[in-house]
């Protein structure tokens, strides 16, 4: 009882997902790629809270080139990255966790809780063996990865660095491999500078329009790419702290870059699903192929040296296009705007391999009975469920979900007991139990199945 003598009644949620015991294909977009070229492994991270592992020699080969899952994120995850040579890795999540991995056997060595917020992305400082994490809570976090790894029962004190000063959500980082430099994008639409090594903000970089989605640093630190929202790519001097060239072959948001060994030419996609390569010193921009979706990530291939990219999109298989550059003509793309009317051709019109992707379910209707609902997937086929045993009743195909629903009707008025989340592509249930002391035992005369009903606790 509280202080004015009235019971409290205590609420217990609990929390359920449905899905298959190994899942072995992505069942919702693809946020993040990482390649360990040792191992010929791709890494993907996933929207449906999985990161998968993949041996990508396999493919063109009759071989499931499936390895594993690490699944013990509950939200998307956002990003990651390869540390120790391929060996662990962290993951972001929008469940506010960072968590190591060991990649190799897909074991989750520790989970940290530091953020408050979604982390939405990372950073490897690979000569140091650091890693930089933001995220919306405006904060940036230092982590050594040696001291992350040797985590024990009895050892388990962990200590970080913060950069303060970071007004903003982050949604971009980047970090040289010496670890001397750290550059932060955000909402604010500028670029912070910082020095992780003092914890000190150098200095700021004034030109975008819009949130900062995606960075990458040249490795001595000089010059670095900006990709925004606003539909351009800049490239920065940072000694000089001025914006060197501005390329606009986009027609919308810029979310995802990626370089060469050289830093002479980079790629670069996003909400257009247009993928780009550009060269930085004549900046003539090429067309290399267009998805049917937004493109979220972009991870060049090193296993055939570069001669092919891994591209992520919103939808849930993953495409690899090859980079080579036929004699086609280019365009270049300075500081005028894209003229509307020229339609470019891609270079490329089908991609070379393929990880396809499961069913993902984008909407839900809960039925008038309270027990069963209706899911549509992206190829609109339906499915039902039923809540009360956690299980999948009949795959529907593609039918109305109107007249499936129609054939639920009931002539009594049944109260919410659960929620549906379908935000990672499957089934999430949540159920708050609310303790009580008395329940109604009734029949359900459409199953001849028993059904409890909480009234709540008397007072």
């Amino acid at each position: 009882m509280d202080r004015r003598g009235i019971r409290s009644i205590r609420r217990v949620t609990v929390s359920f997902l449905i899905r298959d015991e190994e899942e072995r294909l992505n069942r919702s977009g693809v946020n993040a790629l990482q390649i360990d070229a040792k191992s010929s492994r791709l890494y993907t991270a996933g929207r449906d809270s999985v990161v998968r592992c993949w041996d990508i020699c396999k493919y063109g080969l009759e071989e499931d080139p499936y390895i594993h899952s690490m699944e013990h994120h509950t939200d998307w995850v956002n990003d990651i990255v390869l540390c120790k040579d391929g060996r662990t890795m962290m993951s972001a999540s929008s469940d506010t966790t960072l968590k190591m991995w060991d990649a190799q056997r897909g074991i989750c060595l520790s989970t940290l809780r530091t953020h408050k917020d979604y982390v939405k992305v990372l950073a490897y400082a690979r000569d140091v063996d650091k890693v930089v994490s933001g995220g919306l809570d405006r904060q940036i976090y230092l982590w050594d990865i040696a001291t992350l790894t040797n985590l024990t029962a009895t050892n388990n004190t962990i200590t970080t660095s913060s950069l303060v000063g970071q007004k903003s959500s982050i949604y971009s980082l980047a970090a040289n491999p010496n670890g001397s430099l750290v550059i932060s994008g955000s909402t604010e639409k500028t670029l912070r500078v910082w020095d992780p090594r003092k914890l000190a903000k150098i200095t700021k970089l004034k030109g975008h329009s819009d949130n900062i989605r995606a960075i990458v640093i040249k490795d001595d630190g000089s010059e670095c790419l900006s990709a925004s929202s606003d539909g351009t790519v800049r490239l920065w001097s940072i000694g000089q702290q001025r914006c060197i060239d501005t390329f606009r072959m986009h027609s919308s948001g810029v979310w995802t870059l990626a370089v060469d060994e050289d830093f002479t030419k980079f790629y670069s996609a996003g909400r257009d699903g247009c993928l780009f390569v550009t060269d930085i010193q004549s900046q003539e921009s090429t067309l290399l192929c267009c998805e049917e979706t937004s493109i979220l990530n972009l991870c060049l291939n090193p296993t055939d040296d570069y001669h092919s990219i891994w591209v992520a999109t919103s939808n849930t298989h993953v495409n690899k296009w090859p980079t080579e550059l036929a004699p086609v003509d280019s365009t270049s793309h300075n500081d005028d705007d894209v003229d509307e009317e020229e339609e470019a051709s891609p270079l490329h019109c089908n991609p070379v391999d393929c990880i396809p992707g499961g069913d993902c379910i984008k909407s839900f209707t809960v039925l008038a009975d309270k027990r069963h609902i209706l899911t549509s997937d992206l190829d609109n086929k339906v499915t039902l469920w039923d809540v009360f045993t956690a299980s999948k009743v009949q795959e529907l195909g593609n039918v109305e979900v109107e007249e499936e629903e129609k054939k639920w009707q009931k002539p009594y008025y049944i109260p919410n007991w659960f929620s549906v989340d379908v935000k990672t592509g499957v089934c999430f249930f949540i159920i708050i139990m609310q303790s009580c002391d008395h329940f109604v035992d009734a029949d359900d005369t459409t199953g001849g199945v028993r059904v409890f009903l909480s009234l709540g606790a008397w007072r």
